[in-house]
């Protein structure tokens, strides 16, 4: 082992170390790699930025914009709306039918979009066919990374093992040519889950279910304003009942009528009736100070607070959200969105006391009351997402043939010229911005940036191991461990390094260890290297291990009031079968030799 070597690995097993503690965000752990690489002489300063250059890092920023104008216009909203009136009540219909539809659109737009889009239809149907929502949520999320890998541009993943092989100057995959693969992978996952995996998901409370109704019930008090009352003539920052007492007023009824609006400034008035949450002992607290009077009797309950002039809504963490890691009172929420926080599901369990000290983790899901237009301009916005129908502008949604004729165009374009994927989904971002199906600034906040620089910063590493040998130096462990069981074995080895690899850091990360020893194991062994790229890919995309694998996973934890390990049950025996399914038909349609 030489020390370019040494070192090299040295850097990796820190990354890894680092994307697995989640200490420090992903895509700075790759600038982290960037500038090792660069300080340490492993890549030249010529080539340290050329993975930004990169046609996999443009292509996978292209196919955000033309999900977002996919999502803007309409047309994927319009696609989830069709689960409802296929699926009907039957619970095996219903999970079928969602994974069905949410595999194909992932398999043309990002995948955290696919479930973005389709999880408050999901959430909806729940409601209406009574079927837990936790029943339907893990089979949506994991249908997304099913679905991806039917084409190309399905994930970041696919896009990043294909720049790989072209930047070697081997050849790669056509667009449609891993559909066949993708089909078997996204049928697998659908048999699974409706013969098995639904007996083992979960039954959960959530936000909207009645039972959280009554829990909150239990913490919300009906007070009256006495003439005494210190709070009398004072408005709603002045009374600190937040800040002292850690009560969150939810509405003033005042003759008899509740107001509408509340913000800081509101004044409170002799015998206005406080809706307050909080505990008991605060309560109490605050009354020997405040002398309101505590109805032992309300008439008040807490569906009276959901009207047509103010909802109660569930919505959680967007996945570009740059709320994650604030409070509530960081935010100055109240006034910054005009919507009251009701509490706070956290892996089954809520949140009522302190809420708003409470750090917010993506995968929350806040129950938030606020009047409809501060619903619809949350719904609007790029911090949360609405858990219910998203309303479309009516402009934008007559531009939904325009947006879906751009998605064909791409297609065919990558198919049918030698434009290639990477200018073919430029073409397809500029035409979504020039036809008005998206602003130029909603074209850059459809962008997931932290992937762009994962990725950039990530195949920094991959030069850096094709410069020092390190791949090639992997392989031959490889071989050498493997080697007597044939390409099978070791097809099933670079599989099973690709699967584990995955749980504790992003898939593209894993792509861009893995791929270079892959390819380097396939051609020492004078077999397909497409066959072994492939299970790099499906390997990689087998993050159903833990919430934390994937941000599609992340997405639904909270909505589906699921625990940790809720993934682990469902998705072990789900990852067992994938790798069967692999070992048995990859070497079929990727002969190991041509």
């Amino acid at each position: 082992m030489t020390p370019d070597i040494a070192l090299t690995l040295g850097i990796i097993i820190a990354a890894v170390i680092l994307f697995a503690t989640e200490k420090v965000r992903v895509d700075m752990v790759a600038l982290l790699v960037l500038l090792a690489v660069s300080i340490t002489g492993l890549v030249s300063k010529e080539e340290v930025f050329l993975g930004f250059a990169n046609s996999a890092v443009i292509t996978i920023w292209a196919v955000y914009i033309v999900s977002g104008g996919l999502f803007k216009t309409g047309v994927a909203d319009r696609l989830g709306s069709l689960i409802l009136r296929l699926s009907g009540a039957s619970e095996v219909r219903l999970i079928t039918v969602i994974m069905l539809t949410c595999g194909i659109m992932s398999a043309f737009m990002n995948n955290v979009g696919a479930v973005a889009v389709l999880m408050p239809a999901v959430i909806g149907i729940s409601k209406k066919t009574n079927i837990p929502v936790s029943k339907l949520l893990i089979p949506l999320a994991f249908s997304s990374l099913l679905g991806g890998k039917m084409t190309l541009i399905g994930t970041p993943a696919n896009i990043l093992a294909q720049g790989i092989l072209l930047a070697r100057n081997l050849p790669a995959f056509g667009f449609f040519e891993i559909t066949p693969m993708g089909i078997l992978v996204l049928g697998t996952g659908i048999i699974y889950m409706v013969i098995i995996g639904r007996h083992l998901l979960p039954v959960r409370e959530t936000a909207a279910d009645p039972l959280a109704s009554s829990q909150l019930r239990e913490y919300i008090s009906d007070v009256q304003i006495t003439a005494e009352s210190p709070l009398r003539e004072k408005n709603l920052y002045e009374s600190k009942l937040g800040a002292d007492y850690d009560l969150t007023v939810l509405s003033i009824i005042r003759d008899g009528k509740p107001l509408i609006g509340l913000h800081r400034d509101f004044v409170i008035q002799e015998n206005d009736h406080l809706i307050l949450e909080g505990s008991a002992q605060n309560l109490i607290s605050a009354q020997e100070e405040l002398e309101f009077k505590i109805q032992t009797d309300p008439e008040f309950e807490f569906s009276d607070l959901d009207t047509e002039q103010s909802y109660i809504f569930e919505a959680t963490l967007a996945p570009r959200s740059t709320m994650v890691g604030r409070t509530l009172n960081n935010l100055n929420f109240r006034d910054s969105f005009g919507l009251t926080a009701l509490a706070i599901w956290r892996q089954g369990d809520v949140i009522t006391e302190h809420l708003r000290d409470v750090e917010l983790r993506f995968g929350d899901s806040l129950l938030l009351q606020g009047p409809p237009g501060r619903v619809r301009a949350i719904q609007k916005g790029n911090e949360f997402l609405v858990l219910e129908p998203v309303e479309v502008e009516r402009n934008r949604r007559n531009k939904a043939p325009l947006a879906a004729g751009i998605m064909l165009l791409v297609i065919l374009l990558a198919i049918f010229t030698n434009l290639g994927i990477a200018v073919s989904m430029l073409i397809g971002s500029v035409s979504m911005v020039l036809t008005g199906c998206l602003t130029m600034d909603e074209a850059y906040e459809s962008i997931d940036w932290r992937t762009v620089f994962l990725v950039g910063g990530m195949l920094s590493l991959g030069i850096a191991m094709e410069n020092t040998g390190t791949a090639q130096f992997l392989a031959d462990i490889l071989l050498g461990v493997l080697g007597d069981f044939g390409p099978l074995g070791l097809l099933a080895g670079i599989y099973i390094l690709s699967a584990l690899i995955t749980q504790p850091m992003s898939n593209a990360a894993a792509i861009v260890l893995i791929v270079p020893i892959a390819v380097d194991t396939a051609l020492g062994l004078g077999v397909n290297h497409l066959t072994f790229t492939m299970a790099v890919v499906i390997g990689a995309a087998t993050s159903f291990l833990s919430p934390v694998g994937h941000k599609a996973n992340v997405l639904v934890f909270g909505p589906g009031g699921y625990k940790f390990s809720d993934y682990t049950r469902v998705g072990a025996i789900l990852t067992i079968a994938l790798f069967v399914v692999s070992m048995i038909f990859l070497p079929i349609l990727w002969p190991f030799f041509d």
